[in-house]
């Protein structure tokens, strides 16, 4: 094989092996972030609890008008009970 087909034929796995996740439509961080899920689904007790609480995200949101903060709101990605 010549160095000019060994570098297409490279170029050629590189293109197919690549990019699963964007033939699928997903960004990468959704890709990642199934990904992430689907292991913390197969996890088992205790392990799966600590994964669980570690997924959890607080935050402050303040909508910004005429160059002035309003009010912070505390926002989480935990469901209120």
């Amino acid at each position: 094989m010549s160095a000019p087909q060994a570098a297409q034929a490279a170029g050629q796995v590189a293109q197919a092996a690549a990019p699963y996740w964007r033939n699928a439509g997903m960004s990468y961080v959704a890709y990642a972030n199934a990904c992430a899920q689907h292991l913390r689904n197969c996890l088992k007790e205790p392990h799966k609890t600590a994964a669980a609480n570690r997924e959890a995200v607080h935050y402050k949101f303040s909508v910004w008008e005429n160059g002035v903060a309003g009010k912070p709101s505390i926002r989480s990605t935990i469901p209120e009970e």
